[in-house]
């Protein structure tokens, strides 16, 4: 008689509190689709969760396009925004080059006038 078992280990996962609907950018692909996930690893009996592998969990800020995960405690800018505050950093750095502001001139020289 022949009896296979199988042995693993299953993540659960869920949105943490504070932080539902909030969209970050990934530090890894630079999109705009990073999310604060709780994550829960247990270990698993025939895929039956048998053993938790830890008891609070892990709070990352995990892609949902190139799966990368970093925890939540490096990215204090995420942390800003907890409870909705959009606390999104924004730099005042006026229009980018090619916006209509034209290149910086030298000083001394006028812009040239086409008649």
């Amino acid at each position: 008689m022949c009896l296979i078992f199988t042995c693993g280990e299953h993540t659960f996962r869920k949105q943490v509190e504070g932080y539902e609907g909030i969209t970050c950018q990934c530090h890894n692909c630079g999109n705009y689709a990073g999310h604060v996930i709780k994550s829960n690893p247990w270990f698993t009996f025939c895929f039956v969760p048998v053993l938790p592998l830890s008891f609070k969990g892990y709070h990352d800020v995990v892609c949902n396009v190139c799966g990368f995960a970093q925890p939540l405690e490096n990215r204090p800018d995420v942390m800003n925004m907890r409870g909705g505050g959009n606390n999104i950093p924004m730099h005042n750095q006026g229009p980018p080059q090619g916006w209509g502001g034209g290149p910086p001139q030298p000083h001394g020289q006028q812009p040239m006038q086409y008649k």
